[in-house]
Order: C-alpha cells, then sequence, then structure tokens
C-alpha cells in the first residue's frame, strides 16, 4: 500500500494501525500476510509467520476465522501455523476456530491491478464466507481450490513462474550480447508470432519473484524432488547485476575510458519503477561490483529513501542529481522522471551509457540486456 492510500484509509474510511492487541480482540476475521523472506542461505525463514500466528492465538475466539495470505510452500499455513495457533489459545482447528489461506496478490507500483480489481484464490474449508469477506471489495470475485494446499501451491508458482520465464530470457540476453545481436531486436521479431510469449531480460529483485522459488525448491527436496529448472534460473537471475556491470566495465574499455577511479552514474536502485521498495534489489549488485574499481558512484533514485538504503545496504543514495558529467552512466530503473532526462547529457564526451531495461534509442547507448 502506498503511502497516499494508507493516510486516506486511515483518514477518511476508519482504518486503524496498531500495536495494542485488546484492539483487536472483538474483531472475529484474522488476516495474516507477513513477510516471508529467506534466510543467508536461502532456506525460508517462518518466524515473521510463527510470531503472526501466536499473535492470533491470543486473540482468537471461538467461531472466529483467521485467513493467511503470505507466500510459502504447501503445508505451511496446515503444519506451521495453525499448531502455534492452537498451542497459544488452547483452541482446535475446525472445532473452535476455522482457517483459510487465500494467497495476496498486490504488485507494488502497479496502478492497473490494484487490490479490488485482482481475482484472489480462496480455499475452500470455510471458503463461502472468507469469499464473501472478499467480495465485499473485490470486482473480479474469487477461485475456489479444493484446499488450502493447492491455494499455497497456486501462489508460488505465479512467481516461480515468472522467474524461471525471465531466467530464459536472461540467458538469451547473455548469448545474442556475445554474438554481437541486439537481444531486443530478437524479441521483436519472434514476437510477430501469435503465441510467442513477450518479455524482456532483466534484473529480478523484490520480495516476491525473487524469494518465492526457494520456498519450494526446499520443500521439493524433502520430497526427494531436485528442482533443476527453478534453481538454475534462481542462480542466473541473482547473477545479473554482476553480468551487469561486467558488460558496462567491457564497454568503457573498447571505449578507452579509464575504469580505475571512473566517475559512474546508476539511475535507480529501487527494485521496479516508479515505487519505493529496495527489498532484495539487484541494483546493489552492479553498485558492488563497480565499486571494486572506483569509490566515484553517485546513485541517484528520486523515489528511494535514502536512510533506508544507507541501513539495509551501505550504500549513499542522492534524491536529487548533482550537476556533474560522468565516465559510465547506467539507466538501471526506467523511474517516469529518467525518461524524461537526457541520458546524453550526463556523460562525458567519450562515455558509455548502458541501458538495462532496453527502452532507449539504440542509436544513444553502447549496450543494453
Amino acid at each position: 500500500m502506498s503511502d497516499e492510500l494508507l493516510q486516506d484509509a486511515i483518514r477518511n474510511h476508519d482504518f486503524i494501525c496498531t500495536t495494542d492487541l485488546k484492539k483487536v480482540e472483538d474483531c472475529n476475521f484474522y488476516v495474516v500476510a507477513v513477510p516471508t523472506p529467506v534466510d543467508e542461505n536461502n532456506r525460508p525463514d517462518l518466524k515473521p509467520l510463527w510470531g503472526a500466528s501466536e499473535t492470533v492465538g491470543k486473540v482468537i475466539s471461538k467461531g472466529d476465522i483467521v485467513v493467511y495470505e503470505s507466500t510459502v510452500y504447501p503445508g505451511v499455513t496446515e503444519e506451521e501455523c495453525l499448531p502455534v495457533v492452537e498451542k497459544v489459545s488452547g483452541l482446535k482447528f475446525n472445532k473452535d476456530f476455522f482457517a483459510g489461506y487465500s494467497p495476496e496478490r498486490i504488485n507494488p507500483g502497479d496502478k492497473l491491478h490494484t487490490v479490488e480489481k485482482i481475482k484472489k484464490v480462496t480455499s475452500p474449508e470455510i471458503a463461502d464466507i472468507v469469499d464473501g469477506v472478499y467480495n465485499a471489495v473485490l470486482v473480479n470475485g474469487t477461485h475456489k481450490a479444493s484446499s488450502i494446499k493447492v491455494a499455497e501451491a497456486s501462489k508460488i508458482i505465479e512467481n516461480s513462474q515468472r522467474d524461471v520465464n525471465i531466467a530464459f530470457m536472461n540467458e538469451l540476453a547473455k548469448i545474442f550480447n556475445a554474438m554481437g545481436i541486439d537481444t531486443n531486436e530478437v524479441i521483436e521479431a519472434a514476437a510477430s508470432k501469435w503465441n510467442f510469449i513477450k518479455l524482456k531480460p532483466g534484473l529480478v529483485g523484490g520480495h516476491c519473484i525473487s524469494v518465492d522459488p526457494y520456498y519450494l525448491i526446499q520443500k521439493a527436496q524433502v520430497y526427494g524432488v531436485l528442482p533443476r529448472v527453478m534453481s538454475s534460473a534462481r542462480r542466473l537471475n541473482d547473477g545479473m547485476g554482476e553480468y551487469v556491470a561486467h558488460q558496462v566495465i567491457k564497454h568503457m574499455n573498447l571505449k578507452g575510458v579509464m575504469v580505475k577511479d571512473a566517475k559512474i552514474l546508476i539511475l535507480g536502485i529501487t527494485f521496479k519503477e516508479n515505487c519505493p521498495d529496495i527489498r532484495n534489489t539487484k541494483v546493489v549488485d552492479i553498485y558492488t561490483t563497480l565499486h571494486e574499481y572506483t569509490d566515484n558512484i553517485t546513485v541517484f533514485d528520486p523515489h528511494a529513501n535514502v536512510e533506508a538504503v544507507k541501513h539495509e545496504y551501505g550504500v549513499t543514495v542522492v534524491n536529487m542529481l548533482p550537476s556533474d558529467s560522468y565516465d559510465a552512466v547506467i539507466l538501471a530503473v526506467a523511474h517516469n522522471e529518467f525518461l524524461e532526462m537526457d541520458m546524453t547529457s550526463l556523460g562525458k564526451a567519450n562515455s558509455v551509457l548502458y541501458d538495462v531495461k532496453g527502452i532507449l534509442p539504440k542509436e544513444f547507448i553502447d549496450g543494453r540486456l
């Protein structure tokens, strides 16, 4: 939810934010939508879900309903969350209280596919009641899955599919860049066929696509299945920031631009355009790789929270573009503000302009994914 929407909900729609459990004791419908991160070894970290389940257990009463929306592998709701609720509350699932699962489908920064317009998946145990609650705000209704596990699985493959598809495009970009072929032109030509799925290569960050596949990868191995395609896609996508940095260095060398101590401008650090979300942004990998060669790196992002970036990544970001000239300029995020800028005016006479997003005119750039 954007800050504007949140403030409007608080001022005009009786929305209350609180950390006081006494203020929610009278509720009878609880929605859990906490983050589901991974640890340093990319293993699922269920601590936020356990904590939220403990909180629900402290306030839930007989006849109440709790619906989980966090992205998880199949089985988490029934095997990990509900036992915590039962233990803390002393109540029994499907006897004293009821539960369901309906995957959260919000898309940060997307003003078209907003909450009320998406189609929600619900699980069947109390589907009619849950459907009634969600359909009070939904335009396109719900899809009833046959079980909680099916609903959980449906969410996790949404993001896993995107990850695999983008990884394929990233692999193609590496191949065509090595061959001296413009990847964008190849995609446009292929898209002239009616059933070609048109996607672009790019950095895969954020709290969903770059994280969720690990949940299914880890769970699959418990059942003796090694998900080779998903694992390979994750490795490939996780390495694209470093790949971009080395491509920039290659183009600098080709133009005779000294890489050591070069002045470099990175446009954007959020994980996607026109939003302040910096979670798991792969632009940091570009910065980190280039930082091995120069300390003169400026990161400009009008949407990012400067303090948050510094705290999370140790990277200094500016919200106002300095009046300076650079040896290399990298368009990393397609913020609207950047699309209105004259990129060619930012570099020195023999500078490199690299387009990560593949949106700048070909004649103005030195390289792109």
